[in-house]
Formats: C-alpha cells, structure tokens, sequence
C-alpha cells in the first residue's frame, strides 16, 4: 500500500509538471489558483449567510443565559369612572372619578435544579455544531472554485487542440486537392478530407462553448470572469495511505465533528428532560404607585415555589422522544462516519484512476505521434490514403484530449480528498488572508449584553446596496 501511494503522490508532482508545460507562457499579472480561492472565499454569498446564521444560533446562548437574571417590568394605568345614580338605587349623586398609577415589578429565578444551567449547555453546543457547518459550507465553496479553476484551464487547452486540429486538417485538405490535381488521388480522398474538416470545425465550435460554460461557472464560483490563468502549483500534501487519510477524516471532517455535537445536545437534552419534572423557585417583587384620587404606595414580595403535578403525560412523553432523539443521534454519527470515509476511499481512488489514465494516453499521445508521422510519409509514397492520415490524426487529438481531462481530474481529486479529510479550508491551505474568526461575535454576546451588536452587518449592507437590493 506504501508503495502504491508514493506512486500516487508521484503522478500528482508529474500531472501538475505536464500541465505546466501545456499551458502558454504566463504574464506576471497571471491570475493563480490561490488567487481564485481567495477570490471565492471573500466574495461568498454561501459563506455571508452561513455566518449570519451561526451568529443567529449565538444569540440562543445570550438568551438562555438571560434566564438566570431578573426580569424588571414596568406598567402604567390611567383611567376615569363615572357613578350615574339614575343607572342603580342608591339614590347618590353623581360622581365623577379619575384615578392613575404606576407599577415597577421583578422577578428572579432562585432555583430550579439546573434546568436554565442545562439549557445554556445545550446551546453552546448547538453554536459548536454550526461552527462545524459554516467550515463545511467553506470546504464546498473552495472545492467548487478550485473546480472552476480547473474547468477554464482545461477548457481553454481544448479549444487550442481543436483549433490546432482545424489548422492541421485544412493542411491535410490542401494537400489532397494538390494530389487530386495531379491524379494521384481520387475525389474521394477530398471529400474525407473536407467531411474531416467540418467536423473539427464544429469540434472546435463546441470546445469554445464548453469554455464559455465554464467561465460563467468560474464567475458563479469565484465572483468574477477569469482572466489570464496561471499553471496549476504544487498541489497540496496528501497522506501516504488511503488509511492514513481516513483517520485524519475521522478527527477533522466537519460532518463528522457536527455530528458529534448533535450527540452532546440530544444527550443534554435527555438529562434536561428528566429535570423538567421538578420544581421551581422565583422571587418576586412589586411596588404600585396611585397618584389620584389619593397619593398612596403599596408594595409586595414574596417567594413562589412551582411544579407540574399531573399533565396528562406531555412530560413523560417527551422524556422519552428525548432518548429516541438521542439515538438517532448516535445512529446519524455512525452513518456520517461511514459516509466520510467512503468519500474518502472515492477521492483517493479516482486519483490512482486518474494517475493511471494519464501515464496510458501520455503512451498512447507518444506512439500516436509516431503513426501519424509514418502515415503521413507513406502517403506521399502512395501507402497509406488520407482516411490513413486523417484517423492517425484523430488518434493523437483525442488521446490529447484525454490527457487533459486526466490531468484536471487527477489534480481535482487531490482537492477532494483534502476536502473528503475536512482540510480543505483557507487556514490550512495558507492562503495568507485573514479569516472570519467565528469566536469574536459570540465573545460579545454570550453575556446577553444589552447593546446591539452587528460587526457584519455594515458590510452586508454595502453588499446588498451594490447588488441593488436595497
């Protein structure tokens, strides 16, 4: 197993030297494959929202946290009662009577089992498992724009294949009619000759759709059309074994950290359940002013213990949808794993496919090379025909074309194996940037602080204002 993945690791450093080489010589204004990912990183729309969202799921902790503290209330009545006698029978005259007050109230949570305490648990849980969903949302949008990356270079050297095959058949076409002219040759050959050309024509035609395809996939990715693309860098380092690589998935995958998480609060949750059922212990406190008809102030304290007593079974039951919840739970952890693991086995196999192509159609392009030069000197000595000529020709495109696809899908696998693995993220990349810290805004609000705090929201309104939402 060793030695088949430094093979691997082999054909990655041998991939990205041949791309190199393909590519057409690069200005210093190159725009690179880490320029793209920093690009995409800072310009995500996913990634804004899934930000919001944690910041969201952070407020829940300042709101159980709020539990714990006194409530003060305030209210404030005014009103006028009027005494008609002609309305009763107590024969009085009429009165006329305005009264108002003012009432201040509070309320403290003295004891309640843990019940608040379990609840802030869970919810510093709950922030921990979608830190792990904004890393996964940071993986898919730096896949998806290395991909993109990918696409366009691949893309753009097809077209100069096609375009380059187009100048090749035209040669080829020219020389049959010359040889037609002469008589070596029969109409026939021309008209292969000519049929060949169309179709490269419309070959190349599709290769520069395909191109403008993934252009406008490389905008939706990254947030701009790409430029003057550099070769591809080093790739990443990947690990020896595909065993190896499944252990570092185990510890880093951010599905398998959030549903490790998910466990904790079900498990909380569980034990929150069970508490549910005892009683609690508030304070209490109020104090009423009365300014008319008369200027008097009454106050009042007390303490209230509480409990439920009998509620037709809702505890009970929740209880225990708490523990089924609990292990499905446990289940979705295992199932996560398992389909980690798989993706890594995927990744890590359609690189050894990959590595495996490309050395075949590196042979295939040599000996291609070679018949069609044989056949393009036999044919001058009247051996071989221009159907000869045309398929040795064909022969070396498409084993160039394939050699492309293998060289993008062998360096695309890298990239999805290091997301497969939960390494596929700015900060292990070494983009150089500065990364959304997850932990600022909810430093600022896990004390449910009564100032609005909004560090993003500035710059999501400059955003929207751009793209004309607002």
């Amino acid at each position: 197993m060793l030695r088949r993945a430094t093979t691997i690791k082999n054909w990655v450093s041998g991939s990205i030297l041949a791309m190199g080489l393909a590519l057409a010589p690069v200005v210093a204004s190159a725009e690179t494959l880490a320029d793209a990912l920093v690009a995409a990183y800072k310009n995500s729309g996913l990634l804004e929202q899934q930000r919001a969202l944690l910041r969201a799921e952070d407020e829940n902790v300042a709101i159980a946290v709020s539990a714990l503290r006194p409530v003060l209330s305030y209210s404030a009545t005014a009103g006028r009662t009027i005494n008609d006698p002609a309305l009763g029978t107590g024969g009085v005259a009429l009165t006329d009577t305005w009264n108002a007050s003012v009432s201040l109230s509070a309320q403290l949570l003295l004891f309640d089992f843990g019940q608040t305490d379990k609840r802030v648990e869970i919810a510093r849980e709950s922030v921990l498992m979608t830190r792990e969903a904004l890393v996964g949302v940071e993986q898919n949008v730096l896949l998806n724009a290395a991909i993109a990356y990918l696409d366009v270079v691949s893309a753009t050297e097809a077209v100069a294949l096609q375009n380059n095959s187009v100048r090749l058949i035209t040669q080829e076409l020219r020389a049959a009619q010359d040889r037609f002219d002469v008589g070596e040759i029969t109409q026939t050959d021309v008209s292969l000759a000519q049929a060949a050309l169309a179709a490269g024509r419309a070959a190349a035609a599709a290769a520069q759709g395909q191109l403008l395809v993934a252009r406008e996939s490389y905008k939706a990715a990254v947030g701009s059309y790409p430029g003057n693309l550099a070769p591809l860098p080093t790739p990443p380092r990947i690990p020896e074994t595909v065993e190896a690589a499944k252990a570092q998935a185990r510890l880093r995958h951010p599905d398998i950290l959030s549903a490790q998480r998910a466990v904790t609060v079900s498990e909380k949750s569980v034990e929150l359940s069970k508490l549910a059922t005892l009683p609690t212990v508030q304070a209490t406190t109020s104090v009423t002013r009365s300014a008319l008809p008369g200027n008097t102030m009454t106050g009042q304290a007390g303490v209230t213990l509480s409990g439920p007593i009998y509620s037709g079974g809702r505890l009970t039951a929740l209880y225990r949808q708490a523990i089924a919840q609990s292990e499905a739970s446990r289940a979705a952890l295992l199932v996560t794993t398992q389909g980690v693991e798989r993706q890594v086995g995927n990744a890590w196999a359609q690189l050894a496919v990959a590595g495996a192509s490309l050395e075949a159609t590196d042979q295939q392009i040599r000996a291609s090379q070679v018949a069609l030069r044989g056949a393009r000197e036999e044919a001058t000595l009247g051996a071989r025909t221009t159907l000869d000529v045309l398929n040795a020709e064909q022969d070396l495109l498409d084993a160039q074309t394939t050699a492309l696809q293998s060289r993008a899908d062998r360096y695309a696998a890298v990239y999805s194996l290091l997301a497969s693995m939960g390494l596929l993220t700015a900060q292990h990349l070494n983009l150089g940037i500065v990364t959304y810290d997850p932990s600022a805004y909810f430093n600022a609000v896990q004390n449910a602080p009564l100032r609005r705090v909004s560090p993003q929201g500035q710059k999501l309104d400059h955003i929207l204002e751009a793209l004309g939402k607002e």
